[in-house]
């Protein structure tokens, strides 16, 4: 089993998600639980179509922190 981070961020009137590693891969949703779903899905979704071209599926590189200031 693979872990990628995702990053959501809240927009103006959604949320989306993006994963560092994997370029492209995007997601929307109407709460922060959707979106992580959503974007649970997506990721399944863009490592399948990797596979079908026959290309690397990246390795997570990835990690995030938290600074207090």
């Amino acid at each position: 089993m693979r872990r990628y981070l995702i990053i959501i961020e809240k927009a103006e009137n959604n949320f989306s998600a993006y994963s560092p590693d994997l370029p492209g891969c995007v997601a929307t949703g109407a709460t922060r639980e959707e979106t992580e779903k959503n974007m649970h899905e997506a990721i399944q979704l863009h490592i399948e179509g990797m596979m079908e071209d026959n290309l690397a599926i990246p390795e997570s590189q990835s990690f995030a922190e938290f600074v207090a200031v």
